[in-house]
């Protein structure tokens, strides 16, 4: 069938949509939702309302996507690989975590397994030829 199944771009997109939403959300920057909502004047306005609402929507789809694709499991088993590889990183001084460093590595391990999450369902389906159905 034509058309079917994921490419190396649409999983990148996937990420970098992912990425997207978790940067949009909040971010070390000050430009973020968290800061426009934060800051000075501290009012509800309808544009606030609106960008919450169509973050919350992003993070739930993202979320359970994720959840359904890959599992508990699978989640644990991301973070413990992300999570070693900056250990890796961090270790042979390529990396460093001083300052926001820490927030901005940990926003893109989120953004990435969230992106992932995204793709997964459609990877294991090109890989394997098994199509997961819920």
């Amino acid at each position: 069938m034509p058309g079917s199944g994921i490419t190396m771009g649409g999983a990148l997109m996937r990420i970098a949509l992912a990425l997207v939403l978790v940067f949009c959300t909040f971010n070390p920057s000050g430009y973020s939702l968290f800061h426009w909502i934060t800051g000075p004047p501290v009012t509800i306005t309808p544009g606030k309302v609106l960008a919450v609402i169509a973050l919350t929507i992003g993070w739930l789809v993202c979320l359970r996507t994720a959840f359904i694709a890959m599992g508990w499991l699978g989640l644990s088993l991301g973070i413990a690989l992300f999570g070693v590889l900056v250990w890796f990183l961090v270790d042979h001084d390529l990396l460093s975590l001083t300052g926001s460093g820490i927030v901005w590595i940990g926003e893109v391990v989120v953004g990435v397994l969230l992106g992932l999450g995204l793709s997964w369902s459609l990877l294991r389906a090109k890989a394997t030829g098994q199509i997961e159905v819920n």
